[in-house]
């Protein structure tokens, strides 16, 4: 591990927050039932995406719901991107149908629009009253997170990010009590998750791992998560997206992207995600692409700030920095994250990844993305301070 304490937090209180229970494993979906009975759930509501429900996924949880005899609702409504608009669907499906308690099951989607769900349903209002840090004051539903996905983490974190439709504006909400009581990652539930998917969800956790690293909130906790984290996206990532029944990749993804969630969740993450979000607002672009895209560019930016630790990023993910000057080991690291975004098929920049999904990443509205970047709360812990002409800087030479 890196001896490059950050000095600013010895003899400081810290914070460090984790689900209560967290499962991982081969077919450790099978507990649902009995995880959500021991919280006090007997009703939950599922809530997830149609994605879920056209793979098969969905009929696989509710079957082991029904073998348990377990009464359930469901809503699948959410979209990839989800909206204040999903959290009140989500939200009058749960009291029209008399739920008590929560299954999230998919990717980060379904889990920030679960969270949403779990926000108002105990503490009343809007989704937009949470924005920020720690606004609710009422604890969740009993609230038990499957996921899908190897990337986002967010069946384990305190974070919720759901899209304001009026603003265009992702809404960055903090809150420890969303984060929910019981995580379940279990491979079996992966295997079919495409390549394109895969690749995105992986460069996500590698961001979170890469962001809590370098960011000012860091601490000996996080750190180890986040190297962990970054030596098994280096080992699994590729083999995962090459052939997405390698069991053993699916499994190491599933701890790489936890480890960065447990790095993220407690040291927070910088401006790739404050600008990330944003194209996501925007353009409803996917979260995992964009941060791809982005982390290069904001590394560079970075790297004054933190050229050890940057070098120690560069010797996590391959490459060999033995008896490099600290600047050119810390140079390794952009190119070992280049490297790994192109063997995963991710588009070389914002205007590829628009042409993706038909949608068309223009120029002009940088000013717009800027000024919203710069209030998003994750930009807060970003090692170098950044100012407006350097966001729009970065967004540009993204492009």
């Amino acid at each position: 591990m890196s001896t490059d304490v950050k000095s600013m937090h010895m003899g400081q209180i810290t914070s460090f927050f984790i689900p209560t229970v967290t499962l991982v494993g081969q077919n450790c979906s099978t507990q649902i039932p009995d995880r959500l009975k021991s919280l006090g759930g007997k009703k939950p509501l599922i809530v997830t995406d149609q994605g879920i429900v056209a793979v098969g996924i969905l009929k696989q949880i509710t079957d082991i719901l029904d073998a348990a005899g377990m009464q359930y609702a469901v809503y699948d409504k959410t979209v990839p991107n989800p909206t204040d608009n999903n959290v009140a669907e989500a939200t009058e499906a749960y009291k029209s149908n008399g739920c008590d308690s929560l299954i999230t099951l998919g990717g980060g989607s379904s889990h920030d629009c679960g969270k949403g769900v779990g926000f108002v349903v105990s503490n009343g209002g809007k989704i937009h009253d949470y924005e920020g840090v720690d606004k609710s004051s009422k604890p969740f539903p009993p609230y038990v997170a499957v996921n899908t996905t190897a990337g986002t983490a967010s069946e384990m974190t305190r974070f919720c990010i759901i899209t304001d439709t009026s603003r265009k504006v992702k809404m960055a909400i903090v809150d420890w009590r969303c984060t929910p009581s019981v995580a379940i990652d279990d491979p079996v539930l992966m295997m079919g998750m495409p390549p394109s998917l895969t690749a995105a969800t992986g460069m996500d956790a590698l961001t979170h791992a890469v962001e809590a690293y370098v960011s000012t909130a860091a601490t000996p906790m996080t750190d180890a998560c986040a190297e962990k984290a970054m030596e098994y996206i280096n080992r699994y990532l590729r083999r995962a997206v090459a052939n997405g029944k390698d069991m053993e990749a699916r499994e190491g993804m599933c701890y790489a992207q936890y480890l960065a969630g447990m790095a993220f969740n407690n040291a927070s993450l910088g401006h790739v995600h404050a600008m990330a979000h944003q194209l996501g607002g925007f353009y409803d672009l996917p979260h995992g692409e964009c941060n791809a895209i982005l982390l290069p560019h904001v590394c560079e930016y970075n790297l004054i700030s933190s050229r050890r630790r940057f070098g120690r990023i560069a010797k996590l993910l391959g490459e060999r920095v033995d008896g490099l000057s600290p600047t050119d080991a810390s140079q390794a690291a952009i190119k070992a994250i280049r490297i790994l975004s192109k063997d995963v098929g991710i588009p070389e920049g914002l205007i590829a990844l628009g042409k993706k999904y038909g949608k068309e990443v223009k120029e002009e509205d940088i000013p717009t993305m800027t000024a919203n970047a710069q209030k998003d709360a994750c930009g807060l812990t970003n090692p170098r301070i950044m100012s407006d002409a350097a966001v729009a800087a970065i967004y540009k030479a993204a492009l």
